[in-house]
């Protein structure tokens, strides 16, 4: 097989002649230079075309001048900027997505905000004269004048509700016997109110200084020459304080209300043989326990036989009744 012969090298361009002055006889000699210049040109080569435009031919088409400062190496005070440039990118980045995070956070803080200067704001007004006592009611007296107490905790007046001193309105309200609990209240703006739950008599005791009204505790709510009406004498082993007192009040305090108008005496040894005085008949009551039964035996006994004829009503069992 033959090889292909290598492709012809390009001729040499021939120098480009000035044209002859034409005579008449070299015209055919003109006539045939033409000839020879249209068969050298599609020998010479086209010129070469960048696909890129370099930076000069880029500013030149911009109108602008190549920056001769790009040229020169970059320093200390570049490498800064450029570092500063890219932190407050950074930074706007940050802020654009943590927008929504920056908004609940404000939003919390200003609702914590508003609930502290809330609470400030009412503890400054609880202690201010606007909430300061100018008005003291007194509620569940029956025996005491509400004036006097009243006039006993006058000292209570221009001070602030949450100032009012309870151990100062309780050294007021010792002096008087007949309180046996109290409780205060607050009521915005200017008003104290005073609970009081007074003692219940249950009978007198004979002293040598008379005639003294007790509670069921033993406690003295007065003396007078003579025994007050409506109230039992009362005779306790041990003295007020005792057991057998304490028994003898528990006792009275659980009677209906009109067995209890009819008792002249009580008395007792021990907290378990109480005994009562109806209308001249004894009542043996015994314990302080099955209060609502022994009434309703005791009922039905004086009902059936009166006191005006029986010495003694045994309903210290009250399934057992003993008449005598």
């Amino acid at each position: 097989m033959r090889r292909p012969s290598p492709l012809p090298s390009t001729p040499p361009a021939a120098p480009r002649r000035s044209a002859p002055t034409p005579t008449p006889e070299t015209e055919p000699a003109a006539e045939a230079a033409p000839e020879r210049v249209e068969s050298a040109a599609p020998g010479r080569l086209a010129p070469v075309v960048p696909l890129e435009p370099t930076a000069s031919s880029a500013a030149e088409s911009n109108g602008t001048a190549p920056d001769a400062a790009a040229d020169r190496p970059l320093g200390v005070r570049d490498v800064w900027a450029a570092a500063r440039a890219r932190r407050r990118a950074l930074r706007r980045e940050v802020r654009r997505f943590t927008v929504r995070q920056r908004r609940r956070r404000y939003a919390w803080l200003g609702a914590l905000a508003a609930v502290v200067l809330l609470g400030v704001g009412a503890v400054g007004a609880a202690y201010s004269p606007l909430f300061a006592v100018s008005k003291i009611t007194v509620i569940g007296t029956q025996k005491l004048a509400p004036a006097a107490i009243e006039q006993a905790l006058a000292g209570e007046m221009g001070t602030p509700l949450a100032l009012v001193d309870s151990s100062a309105v309780k050294a007021a309200l010792v002096s008087f016997p007949l309180v046996e609990s109290y409780s205060i209240e607050a009521r915005p703006p200017q008003e104290l109110v005073v609970r009081i739950i007074e003692r219940t008599p249950v009978g007198v005791v004979s002293t040598k200084a008379g005639f003294s009204l007790v509670d069921a505790a033993g406690v003295v709510l007065g003396t007078t020459a003579e025994a007050p009406k409506g109230y039992p004498v009362i005779e306790a082993t041990g003295g007020a304080g005792s057991r057998a007192f304490r028994a003898v009040g528990a006792v009275y305090r659980s009677l209906p209300a009109d067995l209890r108008k009819q008792v002249s005496a009580m008395s007792a040894t021990t907290p378990d043989d109480v005994t009562l005085e109806i209308e001249g008949a004894d009542v043996l009551w015994g314990s302080a326990e099955q209060p609502v039964e022994k009434a309703r035996v005791l009922k039905a006994a004086i009902v059936a036989r009166p006191p005006s004829k029986v010495e003694l009503y045994d309903v210290s069992s009250p399934s057992a009744l003993v008449i005598r």
